[in-house]
């Protein structure tokens, strides 16, 4: 079994917080006026499209790499709709364009990346979440 663990903490004089997994951080924030946000970094909702598309793109690199095929460019959109109250993502569309350093077809590496995309597998499959109170 694998295990990934990130941190987040308040950054002290603002509303945001920092996360943390290793040596990378980002900054996790409501937009600007929204419940005390600052705007200094991105909502729940952008970092579950960029979890999905940041996933999908490096499992096009594990399968251009398993196959022993260059990839050229990657360019994936993520369009995730939220609904409700409480919201919650109701659909994730995910938009590709790659391209092959020789000019081959691209649509194996596609289509097996998407197989294993490790974040769109466990949303489809609907991961269990739980909250501990510590």
């Amino acid at each position: 079994m694998v295990q990934s663990i990130v941190e987040l903490r308040n950054v002290p004089g603002t509303e945001a917080a920092v996360g943390w997994a290793g040596g990378h951080t980002l900054v996790v924030d409501r937009p600007d006026g929204k419940a005390g946000g600052m705007g200094l970094g991105f909502n729940g909702g952008q970092l579950l499209a960029l979890a999905i598309g940041g996933c999908y793109c490096n499992d096009l690199r594990y399968v251009a790499h398993n196959l022993g095929v260059e990839i050229g460019e990657i360019s994936v959109t993520v369009k995730l709709e939220l609904d409700g109250a409480p919201l919650v993502a109701t659909s994730a569309v995910l938009s590709v364009n790659c391209t092959t350093s020789d000019g081959s077809d691209p649509k194996t590496l596609i289509d097996r990346a998407w197989a294993i995309c490790t974040v769109a597998n466990s949303l489809n499959r609907g991961v269990p979440t739980t909250l501990t109170v510590v």
